[in-house]
């Protein structure tokens, strides 16, 4: 059995496709990733490895920024992301809300799409933030909520809702997979489809 012939143009489809959407990560540093408190340190940086590698198997444009590491204060992205993304240029700033930074903003308008998931450290700032006003700009933003965390379990929740409210569409890392692979006839990408949800642990018990 095969699918019925493609009706829907990747570009403009609703929902994210390899085609209409770009991964935004922002301030995986150890200053951060230590100080949060609403998930485990070991499982946030194996989901935050997870989008990255989910965003190479699909071809999506990356933007990475960091902050503070230019002035001293502040470590560059953790090893292990790092590596995942190599190859990716990071954008260092001193601003909390990363949208206040042009040289970021112009490297999120770069690369020409208008879906950004969305994944930051902390929830409560520099996920809230930019998310809050790239929605404005006319973007649409998808919170990736099992890669990114706060300060304390309130303060990341209480976040998500503000920019829920806001019009943001919180995603989880095996929906995201799912839906930038959504048809098995995808061959090329069917192996690592599948690797990247036994990573994600949505097979966990098979």
């Amino acid at each position: 059995m095969t699918s019925i012939a493609p009706i829907r143009d990747p570009r403009q489809d609703w929902l994210l496709t390899p085609a209409n959407a770009a991964v935004v990560i922002i301030d995986y540093q150890p200053t951060q990733i230590h100080s949060v408190n609403s998930i485990n340190t070991s499982d946030l940086i194996h989901h935050i490895v997870t989008v990255a590698r989910t965003a190479k198997v699909y071809g999506l444009p990356i933007v990475l920024s960091t902050v503070n590491v230019a002035t001293t204060r502040n470590q560059e992205t953790v090893p292990p992301l790092k590596e995942a993304l190599d190859g990716v240029p990071s954008y260092d700033r001193t601003s909390i809300n990363a949208w206040e930074d042009a040289e970021f903003v112009a490297a999120v308008q770069a690369t020409g799409r208008k879906k950004l998931i969305m994944c930051a450290l902390w929830t409560e700032a520099c996920l809230a933030f930019p998310t809050l006003d790239a929605l404005r700009e006319g973007y649409e933003v998808y919170p990736v909520v099992d890669a990114i965390g706060g300060t304390s379990t309130l303060a990341h929740e209480t976040a998500l809702r503000r920019v829920e409210q806001a019009g943001a569409q919180l995603i989880t890392i095996p929906q995201l997979i799912c839906e930038l692979q959504r048809d098995w006839n995808r061959s090329e990408t069917v192996e690592p489809f599948l690797d990247l949800m036994f990573e994600a642990r949505a097979f966990v018990g098979l």
